[in-house]
């Protein structure tokens, strides 16, 4: 039925057009709602871009088409919405033809799909709005879009219009690309739609930033610099602070150097803010091993409010009494609790020394004694332990406490053992960047909670030992079981025997990550769960990494006893959070109901007529 003209394509019969007022008509395979208003013809999709109800049953009024669904309404000429939340209709040319309507099914792309996605995306965070935010994220990978774009754009947005900086939704997003690769391809856009949509809820209602900018020169000792930033930090002067900081970065000292200054002062005194504040500059920086370092300004001076205003554990009772922790602590460092100078003693006196880690230094880190725990650490110092060597043994102890955890405790309890957790993780990640002396504070910190946490652990969940669950069956079976458990209330301790039985029997730790990816990224998983899953992949893959590295090729030939402690190293994070996260499951979904109506709209699934 086409033309001389072969773009367009007869559709309707003009007077019965105008008798009707609209018409459902087909070109080329597009379904095309045609409307008679105001002496125009107007074509759009017959789809709502909000949730594809049918338009040709909506209503049109003084220019204004309304949806029936949920009332989005477009401007019928040029199918701009008013609704943000319901985004642009497609319009179609149109022509009359000796009584005939013709229409062009298939104009040129106002833009093309990656740029229409990356404004979705803006809008999505600008007014808080999930079903945006799923779809734009969606588009944007079905488009070949990698993900470190949007990640970067969100970043971008998180730091700009959150007055207090750095926190829960900029470090989701940042657990959030740390484990897409171990995720099940379509679990990675569940992935980035989780992270997007916490940063656009964490910006929600608040007030934006305003920067301070560097200061004028660049000529700034590095030592100084780091002086005038720890000395702003400590009397909460958080304009000083961000001066410093964004001058650190506009002279081009190196991501080493950047991370030492923020290190230092985020253990300046212990512990601050349950662990949050190092946690979220940890964060930070391995947000910029995925966007770049030219988002290091504006992403690092986030870190300065959570710095400037957190709590500190040395003024907290817990710290001090019965046993006055901090003086332990004070002690090793040289004279307070921000010094340094006996550290650096200790690391000048153990700079030519290997160190080995003694066998029984976890049983050490999980008893209760501190005092033995801190001249423990202060004798691995001396005696050669690099702060990430001993930052790898004190994160060890802390994954323990949560596969331990008694469930006798109050539920807020394993938020406890979490933050411990992550802590140590933030501590253990920071020397991968830097060796600063003040690391080991960070290191000395953590252990105390571990010390602190040890109540959590009374009486301690048992692990399973290497082999106890060796059911021979098929490793799928038990992927499938894990599964079935986060669907029921309260199995954590079937949780974690059944990744202990995965091991056992075979399976590979690629598959069981990408099962407790899904079972995270299908529920409403909180900001703790979402951090423990992270730091517990980062805690396999490095004690993989080290064990790998002190096995050689890893054949199996060394020693019994030396290969069931690795087995049981590697595994011991794993089952902690698989026993985590059934204590936190199931949810009520909502956010997987979203993107699974994102993801059917995004492929033009009809979602008004149910399934």
């Amino acid at each position: 039925m086409a033309t001389h003209d072969t773009t367009f394509v007869e559709v309707a019969d003009l007077e019965a057009l105008e008798e009707s007022g609209r018409e459902l008509v087909s070109a080329n395979g597009a379904a095309i709602a045609l409307f008679h208003h105001d002496g125009e013809i107007r074509a759009v999709d017959n789809r709502c871009p909000h949730m594809g109800f049918p338009l040709h049953e909506g209503s049109v009024d003084d220019g204004i088409l309304t949806c029936h669904w949920h009332h989005a309404r477009f401007e019928l000429s040029c199918g701009d919405t008013f609704d943000p939340w319901a985004d642009d209709v497609q319009t179609y040319p149109v022509e009359v033809r000796d009584g005939a309507v013709y229409v062009d099914p298939d104009p040129p792309r106002d833009l093309p799909p990656a740029e229409h996605w990356a404004d979705r995306l803006e809008t999505g965070l600008e007014e808080n709005l999930r079903l945006v935010v799923a779809k734009s994220t969606i588009g944007l990978l079905d488009a070949d879009v990698p993900y470190q774009e949007p990640m970067a754009a969100t970043v971008e947005f998180g730091t700009r219009y959150r007055e207090m900086g750095w926190s829960s939704g900029l470090t989701i997003l940042g657990c959030m690309a740390n484990v897409i690769d171990d995720l099940e391809e379509s679990d990675r856009k569940r992935a980035l739609y989780t992270g997007v949509r916490h940063v656009a809820s964490d910006c929600a209602g608040e007030a934006p930033n305003f920067d301070q900018p560097s200061f004028a020169t660049t000529e700034v000792e590095f030592d100084r610099l780091k002086r005038w930033f720890r000395d702003c930090v400590e009397v909460r002067d958080s304009d000083g602070a961000e001066r410093c900081l964004r001058t650190a970065v506009a002279a081009e000292y190196s991501d080493a150097q950047v991370a030492e200054l923020v290190v230092a002062a985020a253990t300046d005194h212990p512990y601050l803010s349950t662990g949050h504040v190092l946690d979220f500059a940890n964060k930070a920086f391995e947000s910029l091993e995925h966007v770049g370092w030219d988002h290091a300004d504006d992403a690092l001076a986030s870190l300065v409010d959570p710095l400037t205003t957190a709590a500190r554990s040395d003024e907290r009772s817990s710290w001090r009494q019965p046993i006055d922790l901090v003086a332990l602590l004070e002690d090793v460092y040289g004279g307070d609790i921000s010094a340094t100078s006996g550290l650096e003693e200790l690391a000048v006196a153990g700079s030519e020394r290997t160190w080995e880690p003694p066998e029984d230094l976890q049983s050490t880190l999980l008893d209760d004694d501190p005092e033995a725990i801190v001249d423990a650490l202060a004798t691995a110092v001396r005696d050669g332990a690099t702060p990430e060597e001993l930052a790898a043994a004190v994160l060890e102890a802390a994954a323990t406490r949560v596969a331990q955890f008694g469930t006798a405790n109050e539920f807020s309890d394993w938020n406890t053992v979490h933050h411990t957790f992550t802590y140590a993780n933030a501590v253990r990640q920071f020397a991968r960047r830097t060796d600063a002396v003040e690391l080991y504070r960070g290191v000395f910190d953590a252990a105390i909670n571990v010390y602190l946490d040890r109540f959590l652990n009374t009486p301690p969940a048992p692990i399973p030992e290497p082999g106890d669950n060796d059911t021979g069956r098929d490793p799928d079976a038990v992927r499938e079981d894990i599964l079935e458990t986060f669907d029921q209330e309260g199995a954590v301790n079937e949780a974690g025997r059944l990744a202990a039985e995965f091991f056992d029997c075979g399976g590979d730790s690629d598959d069981l990550k990408r099962t407790l990816g899904r079972g995270l990224l299908r529920e409403d998983a909180g900001f703790h769960t979402l951090q423990n899953l992270e730091a517990a992949f980062r805690t396999f893959d490095l004690a993989e990494s080290e064990d790998g590295d002190a096995n050689g090729d890893g054949d199996g030939d060394g020693n019994r006893e030396d290969e069931t402690a690795t087995d049981r190293r590697e595994r011991v994070p794993m089952i902690a959070t698989a026993r985590y996260m059934a204590a936190h499951f199931p949810t009520r979904r909502e956010a997987e109901q979203t993107f699974t109506i994102a993801a059917r709209l995004n492929r033009g699934e009809t979602i008004h007529e149910g399934d």
